[in-house]
């Protein structure tokens, strides 16, 4: 597949604690980008609880950094499914597509009338039963995805699509000719997980734990802002030894609490959806594993993330950027952005 991006689409990524927005020109090299701060519960885990909020940060974001009206948005939380089929050997689209919606009834757990369902075509595969068409269905709660577009509505903004926040991340790190089983991570509001071959994600699941549970913890332990709470996790980190950090003693101690502890739940999720993975018929496994988000700028989280796992872990970010794109924003809370704006990556 060629890569190519939809022109002047802003890519939308609506997490717990915070909003990213990238425009891009040409694949997923940003020209610009913002972020803006959300109160504790405007989203939660991963759905739109206060419309207005949300709207108005919005609003506010696109006008401040004079960003393109037209949006992409990306979902992500647990109430998504997702499931591949094996359908019967059918090539036209209409044939698919009514194959898929009689099919999903008995594999989506929730009722048709109330989701939006999409479906992407894998193309003839070889199964033990004969040939089949394989395809990936995707299923959200019509609500959620009506709340999303709602804010985006009353914006001002466009919504030009709406897209798994798991295929964005993939298309956003992808590197062209991989094409062994990776593991792709997002740790920020939540914790997204997915599973790819090539460009194609085979599996997915999403996790309410992530960095903004961290500072929600410390924050609530030390009476102290979400914005202090997140700056003292980054300064303590997990490198240093606890008594030759600079700050107040206690804080210092219980930030490093929170991030092992926040750290060890994180390896266990990683762990726990490779074993439920590796237990659908035909999968293979994992050998290494791509981190971004939030969580991949905090010191010493990667390497223990990836111990914990047990499994090699590389910090991906937008590495492709225009100069002064960035702004001062870690490009590892810009990835699921980016990868929005881009249409297909090259196999």
């Amino acid at each position: 597949m060629g890569r190519s991006s939809a022109k002047n689409v802003v890519g939308l990524d609506i997490q717990p604690g915070y909003v990213a927005a990238v425009q891009t020109r040409g694949g997923v090299a940003v020209e610009r980008a913002a972020t803006a701060t959300l109160a504790p519960g405007v989203v939660r885990d991963g759905e739109v609880v206060d419309v207005e909020t949300l709207a108005e940060v919005l609003r506010g974001l696109f006008a401040e950094h004079k960003l393109a009206k037209r949006v992409r948005l990306g979902v992500a939380n647990q109430r998504i499914v997702m499931r591949t089929l094996d359908l019967p050997p059918l090539q036209g689209h209409k044939e698919i597509a009514s194959a898929v919606r009689f099919q999903a009834q008995d594999h989506i757990p929730m009722p048709l009338e109330q989701a939006v369902l999409e479906y992407q075509s894998l193309g003839p595969v070889e199964t033990a039963d004969g040939p089949r068409t394989r395809v990936v269905v995707v299923a959200a709660r019509r609500d959620m995805i009506d709340r999303q577009l709602e804010a985006v509505r009353r914006a001002g903004l466009r919504a030009h699509g709406v897209d798994l926040s798991a295929f964005a991340m993939i298309r956003a790190l992808h590197q062209p000719g991989s094409v062994e089983p990776i593991l792709y991570v997002a740790v920020g509001g939540i914790t997204n997980l997915a599973v790819a071959i090539g460009p194609t994600c085979v599996f997915t699941r999403v996790v309410a734990h992530g960095t903004e549970t961290m500072a929600g913890e410390l924050a609530e332990r030390r009476q102290l802002t979400l914005e202090h709470a997140h700056a003292w996790l980054r300064h303590v980190g997990l490198t240093q030894p606890v008594d030759e950090i600079e700050g107040d003693a206690e804080i210092v101690a219980e930030a490093r609490e929170v991030l092992e502890d926040g750290t060890r739940r994180i390896a266990d999720e990683v762990r726990n959806s490779i074993d439920f993975h590796m237990m659908q018929v035909g999968s293979t496994g994992v050998e290494r594993a791509v981190l971004t988000g939030p969580a991949a700028a905090i010191p010493g989280l990667p390497e223990e993330l990836s111990a914990l796992a047990r499994l090699p872990m590389e910090v991906g970010t937008v590495v492709e950027a225009h100069p002064g794109a960035f702004g001062e924003i870690d490009g590892g809370r810009l990835a699921v952005a980016a990868g929005l704006t881009v249409d297909e990556v090259s196999a």
